[in-house]
C-alpha cells in the first residue's frame, strides 16, 4: 500500500512537472507529504508549487548547485499533526529528518528505509503508533535514531543490527515489548541506549558485551528479567548504567568492577540478591552508586572505601547484615550515605565523623547499638541526620547544632537517655526535630522553643517534664507539635492561640490540668487536635468550634462537664470526633447528623441522656465506629441507624434503651461488631444472618430479648436467658472490663503475629490456599468477598494474556469475571526463592490499603497467597487509567468538565492519603496511569506498590528515589528524599497533562519534561489559551477562563521550591473555588477577541 502511494506521488510529480518549467520532483514529493499534514499555524505557507525548487521553503535545506537536492527536512516544534506520508521515502539524498515535537499520528512509513543516506532521524514527541518498521535496518548510515515519547508498540526489530553506523538509540516512553534483539551486538559504534519506560521483557542479551563503545546503557522501568550478564564487564567506556525499576534477579556480577569509567550505577528497585561485589571498589571514577530496594544480603565490603570520588551511596531497603565498614570514612567527597532499612548491627563507626562533606546521613531502621558518635556534632556540612528505629543508647552529644546547619534530625524509636541538647537550632536552620519514643528527661530547652524555622516538633513517648512551653507559640512556621505520652503538667496556656500555623497538636497522655483555654479557637488551620487522657475539666470551650478545618478532634478521657454543644455542627470537615469517657450531660445534639464526613463518633462513657437522635442515620460516611455506650440514653433505637451501610462497629450497650432492635439493621451490610447488652430491649431478634455469628454477650442484660442464640421466645432457654439477664449493671461493667482485658491481650497477640508476617516470608509452598483476613492490618472482608485461588484461575483463564489490563513494576493486573457476574481486578505479584522484593511490596500494599477508606481510593477487597503467588483483589475500574484515556486514541472524548471532575477527585483522594490516614501516606508514584476511572469517570487513586507511610516508624525514611519519568520532583536530584511535596509536584504534572494534552516527558531540546515546556512557553508567549489542549472546546470563553485558573494551580503545585507547593487539602479547596473565581473574573473583565487572538499567535 505504501509502495503504491509512493509511486502515485512520483507519477503526480512527473505529470505536473511535464507541462511546465515549475517545481522539481522533490518539491512535489514534499507537497505530497504536506497534503497529509494539518498545519493550523500556517508554518508551511511558504511551500509554494510555483517555485522551481523547494530549497527556500521553511524547514528545507538543499545541497549546493549545480544540482541542488533536499538534504535536510526540519519541521520540529511546528504544531503539525496528521500522518507521515510514504512519499517521504522518495527524498533519496536526505541526510537529516526531524519531525519531532509535533502531533503526528499513525505508523512510521516503511518507505523510510529507502532513505539510504539518512544520518539523523528524529521522530520523538509525537503520537506515532504501530511498530518500528524492520525497514529501518536498511539505514546503514544512520547515526541517531530518536523515537522517544510516542505510542509505538511491538518488539525492537532484529534488523536494527544492520545499522552499523548507529551511535544513539533512543526510544524511551513508548509501549515497546518483546526482548532486546541479540543483533544489538553487531552495533560496534553504538554509544547510547536509552529505552526506559517501556514494556521490554526477557533477559539482557550477552551480546551487549560486543558493543565496546557504549557509554550510556539505560533501560530503566521495563520488565527485564534474569541476571545482569557478566559480559557487561567488557564495557570499559560505559559511564552510566541505568537499569532501575525492572525485575532483574541473580547476583551483581563481579565483572562489573572492570567498568572503570562508570560514574553512575543505578540498579535499584529490582530483585537482585547475593552480596555487593567487592570489585565495585575498583571503579574509582564512580560518583553515584544506587543499589537500594533489592534483596541484597551479606556484609558491605570494605572495598567500597576505595571509591574516592563517590558523592552518593545508597544501599537502603535491602537485607544487608554485619557492621557499617569503617572504610567508608575514606571517601572525602561523600555527601550522601543512605543505609536505612537493612539488618545492620554494631556501633556507628567513629570514622564517619571524618567525612567533612557529608550532608545527608540516614542509618534508620537497623539494629545499630551503642552511642551516637560524639564526632557527629562537629560535622559542619551535616544538614540531615536520621538514626531512628535502632537500638542506640546513651546521651545525645551536647554540642549538636553549634557547628552544623542541621535541617532534619530524627533519633526517634531508640533508647536514648539524658536531656535534649540546647543548641540543636543554633544555626537557625532546623525544620524537623523528632526525638519521640526514647527515654529523654528534663524540660524542652529554650533553644528549641525559640527555633524560628521549626516546622515539626515531635517529642512524644518520653519522660519529659515541665509545663507547656509558651515560647512555641511565637514560631510562625510551626505546623506540628507532638508532646503526647510524657509527664508535662499544669494548664495549657492561653498563648496557644498564637500558634496560627499549627495544623497538628497532640498532647495526649500527660498531666495537663485546669480548663482548655478558649484561645484554642484562634488556630484556624488546626486539622488534628488530640488532648485525650489528661486531667482537664470544665466546659468544652465553644471557641474550639471556630477551627472549621478540623478533621480529628479527640477530647476523650478527661473530666469535661456540661452539655455537648450544638456548635459542633460548625465543623463540616470533621472525620473523627471523640468525647468519650468524660462527664458530659444533656442530650446528643441532632446537628451531629450534618457532619457528613464523619467516619467515627465516640461519645460513650458519659452521662448523656434522652433519645438517640434519628439524625445520626444521616451520617452516610460513618464507617469505623458509632459508640454511644455507657450513658443514660433512653427510648427506642431509631430505625434510621439502619441507613449506615458503611458502619463496621456499633456500641449501644449499658444504656436504658427500650423497644425492639430495628429490622432495618439488616441493611448494615458492613457491620462487624454490635453490642446492645445491658439495656431494656425486648422482643425477638430480627432474622439477620449477622446476628447468628455474634456472641450471646452482645445481647445479654436485656430482660425481654429472645430468639436466635438467646433461645426461642417463650421457651425454657429464653426464661433462663432472662434470669441471667437480671445481672446488675455494675456486674455488667465488671464483665465488660474483663472482656476488654482479654480483648487487649488478643490485640497484642495479633500485633505480634502481624509483626512476624511483615518479616521475609518462608519459601515453603503452602498445602492449600491461604485466604488472609487480618484484624491486625485492619482488613475487614465480608463473606461475599471471599474467593479461592481456583476461582480466580478460572475467572482469568489461568491468568491468560488476553485478561491482562495493566502492568506495573510490582505485578500484572488481570480482569476477572466471577461466576456471579461480578468483575474485579486481580494484581498478581510473583515471589522468588531468594526473598523477593515483590513480597515486600505485597505486604506494604496490604498494610497500606487495608487502612484506607475513601471514595477516591481504589478499594481492596481481599488478598490471597498461593504457592509463591501473592494476589491482590481490587475494585474493577471499567474506564481504565487516565493516562490511557488522555494519551490514547479516545482522548478527544474527555471534555473539560470530565477532566476537571477527574482532577478534583484525584486531589481529594491524595489529600486523604496525606492528611487523614493514620498513619499518613505518601503515594510516591502519582501519575496519570495510576489514576483509575470508574464507569462514571470518577477518579480513584491506585497502585500503592511504592506507597510509604509518613508516621509509621518502620517506613519513615523516604530517602529512596521513587516515581516515574516526568513526574519526579526536582529536589530528588539533591535530597534523595520523598515527602508529601513530591506527591504534590507529581499531581501538578497530572494537572498539566489534563490541561495541555501532552505527555509528561518532552524532548531534551524542550527541557525534557512537561513542566519545563509549560514554563518556557509561558515565558516566551503568555499565560493564554495557546498552551491548552486543542482537542477541547476553546471557543467557549468560560471553559478557557476556568482552565487558566486551574493552570495557575498546576504551576503552584510544580513550583521549584517544595516549600512553595501548597498542601493537598489546600489544592482541593483551590480547585473547588476555581469556578467561582472564574465567574467573578468573567463578570468583571470579559476577555476580548483581540486578547484571545494574541494568545494563540
Amino acid at each position: 500500500m505504501e509502495r503504491r502511494a509512493l509511486l502515485l506521488g512520483v507519477a503526480l510529480a512527473f505529470l505536473l512537472a511535464s507541462g511546465s518549467q515549475g517545481l522539481n520532483h522533490e518539491g512535489w514529493l514534499l507537497l505530497a507529504l504536506k497534503s497529509q499534514m494539518v498545519d493550523t499555524l500556517h508554518h508551511l505557507d511558504s511551500w509554494d508549487p510555483r517555485d522551481p525548487t523547494p530549497c527556500a521553503w521553511r524547514g528545507v535545506n538543499c545541497s549546493s548547485a549545480p544540482s541542488p537536492a533536499v538534504v535536510s527536512l526540519d519541521l520540529n516544534n511546528m504544531n503539525l499533526s496528521g500522518t507521515v506520508a510514504p512519499s517521504i521515502g522518495g527524498l533519496a539524498e536526505l541526510t537529516r529528518l526531524d519531525l519531532s515535537f509535533n502531533g503526528f499520528y499513525g505508523p512510521i512509513p516503511a518507505t523510510i528505509g529507502n532513505l539510504s543516506n539518512l544520518e539523523v532521524l528524529n521522530l520523538f514527541n509525537n503520537n506515532l503508533i504501530g511498530i518500528i518498521p524492520p525497514e529501518v535496518g536498511k539505514l546503514a548510515k544512520l547515526v541517531t535514531l530518536n523515537l522517544c515519547n510516542n505510542k509505538l508498540h511491538g518488539p525492537i526489530p532484529d534488523e536494527i543490527g544492520n545499522m552499523t553506523s548507529l551511535q544513539d538509540l533512543v526510544g524511551y516512553s513508548n509501549n515497546l515489548t518483546g526482548s532486546l534483539p541479540h543483533s544489538l551486538g553487531k552495533l560496534k559504534n553504538l554509544k547510547n541506549i536509552r529505552l526506559g519506560q517501556n514494556l521490554i521483557s526477557g533477559n539482557i542479551p550477552v551480546e551487549i558485551g560486543e558493543c565496546l563503545n557504549i557509554t550510556v546503557f539505560g533501560l530503566a522501568q521495563n520488565n527485564l528479567e534474569g541476571p545482569l550478564p557478566k559480559e557487561i564487564g567488557r564495557l570499559s567506556l560505559m559511564t552510566d548504567l541505568i537499569l532501575w525499576g525492572n525485575k532483574l534477579s541473580g547476583v551483581i556480577p563481579p565483572e562489573i568492577g572492570n567498568c572503570t569509567s562508570l560514574g553512575t550505577i543505578a540498579l535499584y528497585d529490582n530483585n537482585l540478591v547475593g552480596s555487593i561485589p567487592a570489585t565495585i571498589g575498583n571503579i574509582t571514577n564512580l560518583q553515584k552508586l544506587y543499589l537500594y530496594r533489592n534483596s541484597l544480603n551479606g556484609t558491605i565490603p570494605s572495598d567500597i572505601g576505595n571509591l574516592s570520588l563517590a558523592q552518593e551511596i545508597d544501599f537502603s531497603e535491602n537485607f544487608l547484615t554485619g557492621g557499617i565498614p569503617k572504610e567508608l570514612g575514606n571517601i572525602p567527597g561523600l555527601n550522601l550515605l543512605y543505609l536505612f532499612q537493612n539488618q545492620l548491627t554494631g556501633p556507628i563507626p567513629t570514622e564517619l565523623c571524618g567525612l567533612r562533606n557529608l550532608s545527608k546521613l540516614d542509618l534508620s531502621i537497623n539494629s545499630l547499638t551503642g552511642p551516637i558518635p560524639a564526632g557527629f556534632q562537629y560535622m559542619r556540612n551535616l544538614i540531615q541526620l536520621q538514626l531512628f528505629n535502632n537500638k542506640l543508647t546513651g546521651n545525645i552529644p551536647p554540642r549538636f547544632g553549634i557547628y552544623s546547619r542541621l535541617w532534619v534530625v530524627d533519633f526517634s524509636n531508640n533508647s536514648i537517655t539524658g536531656q535534649i541538647p540546647k543548641d540543636l537550632c543554633r544555626q537557625s536552620n532546623l525544620i524537623l526535630l523528632n526525638l519521640g519514643s526514647n527515654m529523654l528527661t528534663g524540660n524542652i530547652p529554650h533553644g528549641i522553643t525559640n527555633c524560628k524555622p521549626l516546622v515539626q516538633l515531635r517529642l512524644g513517648d518520653n519522660s519529659l517534664t515541665g509545663s507547656f512551653p509558651t515560647d512555641l507559640c511565637n514560631l510562625v512556621n510551626l505546623t506540628t507539635v507532638e508532646l503526647g505520652r510524657n509527664k508535662f503538667s499544669g494548664p495549657i496556656p492561653p498563648q496557644i492561640g498564637n500558634c496560627k500555623s499549627l495544623q497538628r497538636l497532640d498532647l495526649t497522655n500527660n498531666y495537663f490540668t485546669s480548663e482548655l483555654p478558649r484561645e484554642i479557637g484562634n488556630l484556624s488551620k488546626l486539622v488534628v487536635f488530640n488532648i485525650s487522657s489528661n486531667r482537664l475539666g470544665g466546659n468544652i470551650p465553644l471557641e474550639i468550634f471556630n477551627c472549621t478545618v478540623l478533621q480529628r478532634l479527640d477530647l476523650s478521657q478527661n473530666s469535661f462537664e456540661g452539655s455537648l454543644p450544638n456548635e459542633v455542627g460548625r465543623l463540616p470537615q470533621l472525620e473523627l470526633l471523640s468525647f468519650a469517657d468524660n462527664k458530659l450531660t444533656g442530650r446528643i445534639p441532632p446537628i451531629l447528623g450534618k457532619l457528613s464526613h464523619l467516619t467515627a463518633l465516640q461519645i460513650g462513657g458519659n452521662q448523656l441522656s434522652g433519645e438517640i437522635p434519628k439524625e445520626l442515620g444521616l451520617l452516610s460516611s460513618l464507617q469505623i465506629a458509632l459508640n454511644l455506650s455507657y450513658n443514660n440514653l433512653s427510648g427506642n433505637i431509631p430505625s434510621e441507624l439502619g441507613n449506615l451501610a458503611l458502619l463496621e462497629s456499633l456500641f449501644l450497650n449499658n444504656n436504658k434503651l427500650t423497644g425492639e432492635i430495628p429490622t432495618t439493621f439488616a441493611n448494615l451490610s458492613s457491620l462487624l461488631e454490635l453490642n446492645v447488652s445491658y439495656n431494656y430491649l425486648s422482643g425477638a431478634l430480627p432474622p439477620i444472618p449477622l446476628f447468628d455469628n455474634m456472641a450471646v454477650s452482645c445481647f445479654v442484660g436485656n430482660k425481654g430479648l429472645c430468639g436466635g442464640q438467646l433461645g426461642r421466645c417463650g421457651s425454657q432457654s429464653s426464661s433462663s436467658s432472662q434470669s441471667s439477664n437480671s445481672v446488675s449493671p455494675p456486674l455488667g461493667k465488671i464483665i465488660a472490663i474483663v472482656a476488654a482485658v482479654i480483648g487487649g491481650i488478643s490485640l497484642i497477640l495479633i500485633a505480634i503475629i502481624v509483626y512476624h508476617m511483615r518479616k521475609p516470608m518462608e519459601t515453603v509452598a503452602p498445602l492449600q490456599d491461604k485466604q488472609l483476613f487480618s484484624a491486625g492490618s485492619n482488613m475487614h472482608v465480608s463473606a461475599k468477598d471471599a474467593y479461592t485461588f481456583q476461582e480466580l484461575v478460572t475467572a482469568t483463564n489461568n491468568f491468560d494474556e488476553s485478561c491482562v489490563i495493566g502492568r506495573g513494576a510490582c505485578g500484572t493486573v488481570y480482569r476477572a469475571i466471577l461466576k456471579a457476574g461480578q468483575t474485579i481486578a486481580v494484581k498478581k505479584l510473583a515471589s522468588n526463592r531468594e526473598g523477593s522484593n515483590t513480597d515486600n511490596s505485597f505486604r506494604a500494599e496490604i498494610l497500606t490499603l487495608g487502612k484506607i477508606r475513601h471514595r477516591n481510593i481504589v478499594k481492596l477487597y481481599s488478598f490471597i497467597y498461593h504457592q509463591g503467588s501473592n494476589l491482590l483483589l481490587y475494585e474493577y475500574m471499567s474506564r481504565g487509567s487516565l493516562g490511557e484515556l488522555l494519551h490514547g486514541q479516545s482522548s478527544s472524548s474527555l471534555d473539560w468538565e470530565t477532566r476537571f471532575m477527574i482532577a478534583l477527585g484525584a486531589a481529594e483522594g491524595l489529600s486523604y492519603l496525606h492528611h487523614d490516614c493514620k498513619p499518613r501516606i505518601i503515594h510516591r508514584d502519582i501519575k496519570s496511569n495510576n489514576i483509575l476511572l470508574d464507569e462514571n469517570f470518577e477518579a480513584h487513586v491506585g497502585d500503592f506498590g511504592l506507597a510509604k507511610v509518613i508516621d509509621m516508624p518502620y517506613s519513615k525514611s523516604m530517602s529512596a528515589i521513587a516515581g516515574s519519568y516526568g513526574y519526579i520532583a526536582p529536589e530528588y536530584a539533591y535530597t534523595m528524599k520523598v515527602t508529601e511535596k513530591c506527591d504534590i509536584y507529581s499531581y501538578g504534572v497530572v494537572l498539566l497533562e489534563l490541561l495541555t494534552g501532552r505527555a509528561p516527558v518532552q524532548p531534551l531540546e524542550q527541557g525534557g519534561d512537561l513542566v519545563t515546556w509549560v514554563k518556557n512557553y509561558i515565558r516566551d508567549n503568555s499565560l493564554g489559551p495557546g498552551i491548552l489542549d486543542k482537542n477541547l472546546d476553546l471557543e467557549d470563553q468560560s471553559v478557557v477562563d476556568h482552565m487558566i485558573e486551574v493552570l495557575k494551580i498546576a504551576l503552584v503545585c510544580t513550583s521549584l521550591s517544595p516549600y512553595e507547593r501548597p498542601p493537598m487539602r489546600h489544592v482541593v479547596v483551590m480547585l473547588s473555588e476555581s469556578k467561582d473565581r472564574t465567574r467573578v473574573s468573567s463578570a468583571s473583565s470579559p476577555a476580548s477577541d483581540d486578547s484571545s487572538k494574541k494568545d494563540n499567535s
